[in-house]
């Protein structure tokens, strides 16, 4: 049955009311209100809606997605039909009219690519980029327009950790940089406290819907930074976060950031997701050392030695590996830190590196995978939103690397490798 959703600007106009300013064109309307049913019907970095929004345009997917579901035969690519198993479901009036009730009750607000508060490099992410942010906030330190460092590592930190956070995050957000983060425990916490506690600018990227703080323990300070900063998602208020969602989280992380820096992290973090983003898409990588004995900082080390990632011991360091220009602040200066920098602002001398599109490739491929289940080239093709002979290559050289294995006809990850000792 082909779903009922009003068609005339007028009410979607009503339905955005409080989420968009009242003063968008039509057309705007129309592309943000498609756009933000997107964020209901697909999972965050689905490459095959990226791909259809991109050549139709939001409003035009969604009225093919709906005139194929009342359609009884008809010619469809197989990522289309896997495409339409997963949002069909989901598409529906009371579902789209609840996640705008939801939206205005929690004061959210609803920013597309074409918003001034957009953050730059998002689109360096190409079809896996959001299809739409919805901010909690007043987003200043979106529309900011000055640099941006990810600070995140482990939820289980230890204390040294922290301090080391901390300290870096105060010391960023004193130069005029804006730390972003994931608002976990550990450093993630630590960062985003040490962000606000100087008055600086800090923006959190959550896995599920900006309406409902995760983790619930950290509701007071998820509060904070919406009303000093800006907390920001891709899926529709009212999403619970997911394992996967997670993991899509963090490509965010990175390619919204201009550099993304490592503080404390495991062998197998998660925080080395952020990081391998990071360093697909040609950002700035950074890692912090700690004690060769703690578990803890295994992550970093393994970053240093196998990531190329570059040695982070203070904010002077990261200001050096993105190749800003400052001048000293206060705190820096009483700090004996170098003089080039001047208070509080920051310019950068040098644009991110973008990234290639083969790297961006590389990364969706490894996300498509299993560590324990098996899956055929064309599911990861599906997974990834590339084609299958893409894929299939790719796959070859990551079996030669020992990235992959290749078992009964399918594909997993290959077991991490074991720590040295």
């Amino acid at each position: 049955m082909n779903p009922e959703l009003p068609d005339r600007v007028e009410d979607r106009r009503a339905q955005l009311a409080g989420i968009v300013p009242a003063n968008l064109k039509d057309a705007d309307v129309s592309d943000a209100w498609a756009r933000a049913i997107w964020s209901l019907i697909s999972e965050p970095g689905d490459g095959v809606a990226g791909h259809l929004v991109a050549a139709l345009g939001a409003e035009e997917a969604l009225r093919e997605i709906r005139s194929q579901a009342s359609a009884r035969r008809g010619p469809r690519s197989l990522a289309l039909t896997a495409g339409l198993k997963r949002w069909l479901p989901r598409l529906n009036d009371i579902a789209v009219e609840g996640m705008f009730r939801t939206a205005r009750f929690a004061r959210l607000r609803l920013v597309t690519p074409e918003n001034a508060d957009w953050p730059r490099g998002l689109t360096d992410l190409g079809a896996h980029a959001p299809l739409v942010l919805w901010v909690r906030g007043a987003g200043v330190a979106l529309s900011s327009g000055g640099p941006r460092v990810a600070l995140v590592g482990a939820r289980a930190s230890s204390a040294y950790g922290e301090l080391v956070a901390a300290d870096l995050a105060a010391d960023l957000v004193d130069r005029g940089v804006c730390v972003v983060s994931g608002a976990a425990f550990g450093i993630d916490g630590a960062a985003h406290r040490a962000a606000l506690g100087m008055g600086g600018a800090t923006v959190a990227v959550l896995a599920g819907g900006v309406d409902r703080p995760y983790p619930s323990r950290h509701s007071e300070l998820i509060a904070r930074i919406a009303d000093h900063g800006a907390v920001i998602g891709e899926v529709a208020p009212g999403g619970a976060p997911t394992k996967s969602r997670f993991l899509e989280r963090n490509r965010v992380i990175a390619a919204m950031s201009d550099a993304t820096v490592v503080v404390e992290a495991g062998w197998r973090s998660g925080s080395l997701n952020t990081a391998g983003h990071a360093a697909a898409l040609g950002r700035p990588l950074g890692a912090v050392p700690g004690p060769i004995t703690s578990a803890t900082s295994a992550g970093c080390h393994r970053m240093l030695r196998e990531f190329d990632a570059t040695c982070v011991t203070s904010a002077a360091d990261i200001i050096e590996l993105t190749g800003w220009e400052t001048q000293p602040t206060r705190r820096a200066a009483a700090d004996g830190e170098d003089e080039r920098a001047i208070a509080g602002e920051t310019t950068r001398t040098n644009e991110p590196r973008r990234a290639d599109s083969s790297m961006d490739a590389n990364t969706s491929v490894l996300n498509a995978l299993g560590a324990r289940a098996r899956r055929s080239s064309d599911e990861i093709a599906r997974r990834a939103g590339l084609v299958t002979a893409q894929v299939e290559a790719q796959l070859g050289l990551f079996e030669l690397e020992g990235l992959v294995v290749r078992e009964d006809g399918g594909w997993r990850r290959a077991a991490a490798r074991p720590e040295r000792g």
